[in-house]
C-alpha cells in the first residue's frame, strides 16, 4: 500500500486490519438452517460485531487519525457476508463495500433472496462490489460467475436481479 500511495496509484488512506477472535461467529449473522449451526460453536453475532464497527472501532479511529468521512470495507467468504450483510442492513455504515465471494448460501440464501426488499428500504449513496467464483472450482484464476454492482441512489440496476451478471 505504501508504495502505491508513493507512486500515486492510490490516494493515502489508512489501513486497518481487525483480528477478531470467533471468525464464524462475528461474521455470521443468525441463521434457522441447522447444518449452518454445525459450522461453529456459536454463529449469529454479526450484529454484535458491526455494533463493535459503529460504536468503538470507527469512532476511535476518527478521534484519534486525522482521516475523511470515506470508510471501505472489503473481505471474502464468511467477511463478505458480513460485508454483504452489512451493505444491507446499515448501508451508511460505510462508502464503500467489497465482497469476494461472499458466503450467500448461509442461512439459505436469505440475503440474496431478501436483497431487493432491503435495498428498497435502504437510503445513502454507498456501493458494492461483489464476486463469486464458479461452484465446484479450485482454480484461482477461475472467472467469476456472478459479479454484482449496486450503486444506491440509481435509477436502474439498484437491485441485485436487474444487474448484470446477476446470481
Amino acid at each position: 500500500l505504501d508504495a502505491l500511495i508513493r507512486a500515486g496509484t492510490v490516494r493515502p488512506m489508512l489501513l486497518v486490519g481487525v483480528d477478531n477472535t470467533e471468525r464464524r461467529r462475528d461474521m455470521t449473522g443468525p441463521t434457522e438452517v441447522a447444518s449452518d449451526r454445525e459450522i461453529a460453536p456459536r454463529v449469529g453475532g454479526s450484529a454484535a460485531f458491526r455494533a463493535f464497527w459503529r460504536d468503538d472501532l470507527i469512532p476511535t479511529i476518527r478521534a484519534r487519525y486525522r482521516v475523511t468521512s470515506e470508510a471501505g470495507i472489503i473481505g471474502e467468504s464468511a467477511a463478505g457476508l458480513f460485508i454483504v450483510e452489512t451493505f444491507l442492513l446499515e448501508p451508511e455504515l460505510f462508502t464503500a463495500y467489497v465482497a469476494l465471494s461472499p458466503s450467500l448460501w448461509w442461512n439459505a440464501d436469505w440475503l440474496v433472496t431478501n436483497a431487493a426488499r432491503l435495498l428498497a428500504a435502504a437510503t445513502g449513496p454507498a456501493g458494492l462490489r461483489a464476486s463469486s467464483i464458479r461452484p465446484k472450482s479450485t482454480s484461482v484464476s477461475a472467472k467469476p460467475s456472478r459479479i454484482w454492482i449496486v450503486k444506491r441512489g440509481a435509477t436502474k440496476g439498484s437491485s441485485p436481479s436487474s444487474s448484470k451478471g446477476q446470481p
